[in-house]
């Protein structure tokens, strides 16, 4: 599933597009506002309240870089 998202995402923000953004991570930048750069989940007896289809996918359009992911309960 992972792998589709990423192949899917690559066709609709094609690493080497004409962009005006000259730091030249554009695609990044477009995948994460199309994705989005956080998450809440509903977190009961200690354990997280997904779907039975849903799952979390940690996504790095602009890497590898050092991430700080912040868990509160």
């Amino acid at each position: 599933m992972a792998t589709d998202i990423l192949n899917t995402l690559r066709k609709i923000v094609p690493d080497n597009g004409k962009s005006k953004h000259f730091e030249g991570n554009s695609s990044a930048h477009i995948k994460t506002v199309i994705t989005g750069s956080s998450i809440s989940i509903p977190v009961e007896n200690a354990k997280m309240e997904l779907g039975i289809w849903q799952g979390i996918f940690f996504c790095e359009f602009d890497g590898p870089r050092n991430r700080r992911i912040q868990v509160v309960l």
